[in-house]
């Protein structure tokens, strides 16, 4: 008896100041997991087939909120990744940590998501977004930069502070800013400016670290502020629902990228959804300027490429494919339009696009030349929720490549099928 009771004292003991640290603050666990069986068959390689979440869907991690009073609250959000086929994915989504108020929006300072990914239009018009099918990286309908700034699966913002609006009348707003000089802390960049000074000017070499790099910092120098922007409204007009948004990033070239020719990149975006009963339209444009190679719309991310990004740097060849890259210093544009159809607890999705990365550059210039290069897209799936939090997925995709650049590089784009099965579930 006197061991039980001693054992209960020590419980106590333990618990009291953990519930005291708890007090008034709550702590949700939440997360999704998703396996895919995806077939990848790109002309000129054997097809490729996996069990597997290849786009970076599957997570966990904790939502955190204090009721300050007022009206003010403490937030915080703590995410990583998961991999349900095997491979060990513990890397770092969504990091944060701000203040939020019904009446005056969210601020988060941290590791956020793009406004370009989740706010205007991105994910969020995609119904295959996260998964082997999607529109963005290699379906090539979306900016997917590896710094995070577009649309990519795996693409998040480091060093950022970010702003939503509550929705007043229909209306809402998002903000992101970067400051300048983050580049330092880039691993990627660092190693490239380590070759240059060594001698080592290669483009080839520097545009490979440059693409390949990190998902991490961009920004300009002497305290130029990279920075996104966005505005969408959201209103009910009769049987029609109507959602319009549209955006604007710059990412600043920092002095390193700008001794390279490598020009502050520009990304304009717009789009709308309509929806009538069970029937929704949805279409989406941008259109790039000046595409920086250094982490921006001249790189992408390989989520659910099943390989490395295509270049005469790739260690499998090119199966992995980057579609929705621009050429270095390039303008270019990207578009995709669909349609879907609810039927009880199944969405038939219908989609497709283009992306048009424009000639660009000479031979006296450090990236040198490329040729134009068109990709055009289709998609049919169908989503089946078994539940609010469990649903089956599957579909087909085709990628038509015209790229001019392969013989040059010695690598490049092709044609593409696809083919996926799988299935999700939220907790």
């Amino acid at each position: 008896m006197n061991k039980r009771l001693m054992a209960l004292a020590v419980a106590g003991a333990l618990a009291a100041p953990l519930a005291a640290s708890a007090e008034g603050t709550h702590v949700t666990i939440f997360g999704r997991l998703q396996a895919e069986y995806a077939t990848v068959d790109i002309d000129g390689f054997n097809a490729q087939t996996a069990v597997a979440d290849d786009a970076l869907q599957s997570r966990w991690g904790l939502q955190i909120a204090e009721d300050l009073g007022a009206g003010l609250r403490a937030i915080g959000r703590i995410e990583y990744s998961l991999n349900p086929g095997g491979d060990d994915r513990r890397l770092a989504r969504e990091q944060w940590v701000g203040l939020g108020g019904d009446q005056w929006g969210e601020l988060k300072f941290g590791r956020v998501q793009s406004v370009l990914k989740d706010f205007a239009g991105g994910h969020s018009i995609d119904p295959f977004a996260y998964t082997s099918l999607h529109a963005n990286g290699s379906g090539g309908l979306m900016t997917s930069s590896s710094n995070g700034y577009g649309s990519g699966d795996a693409g998040f913002v480091n060093s950022a502070i970010r702003f939503d609006s509550p929705v007043v009348e229909g209306f809402s707003v998002a903000g992101l800013l970067m400051p300048g000089d983050a580049d330092k802390n880039d691993p990627a960049l660092g190693a490239a400016r380590d070759l240059a000074l060594a001698g080592i000017t290669s483009p080839t070499i520097v545009e490979a670290l440059g693409a390949a790099g990190s998902q991490t910092y961009a920004g300009g120098e002497n305290g130029e502020w990279d920075f996104q922007v966005a505005a969408k409204y959201s209103g009910q007009f009769d049987t029609v629902g109507v959602d319009v948004f549209g955006a604007y990033s710059r990412d600043n070239a920092s002095k390193f990228q700008k001794s390279w020719g490598v020009k502050d990149e520009q990304i304009w975006r717009g789009g709308a959804v309509f929806s009538v009963g069970d029937f929704r339209l949805r279409g989406q444009y941008e259109y790039v300027i000046d595409a920086n190679p250094f982490g921006g719309a001249a790189s992408c991310t390989s989520a659910a490429a099943f390989g490395n990004a295509v270049g005469p740097y790739s260690l499998d060849g090119g199966r992995g494919q980057c579609n929705s890259a621009m050429n270095p210093n390039g303008n270019g544009s990207l578009w995709i339009a669909g349609a879907d159809y609810t039927i009880g607890n199944t969405t038939l999705v219908a989609q497709g696009g283009m992306a048009v990365a424009k000639k660009t550059g000479d031979a006296s210039e450090p990236f040198g030349t490329y040729a134009k290069r068109n990709v055009e897209n289709i998609t049919i799936g169908v989503i089946h929720n078994l539940s609010r939090r469990s649903s089956l997925f599957g579909g087909y995709q085709r990628v038509w490549v015209k790229d001019r650049n392969a013989a040059a590089l010695g690598a490049g784009d092709a044609d593409r099928n696809v083919y996926s099965v799988g299935v999700r579930h939220d907790f």
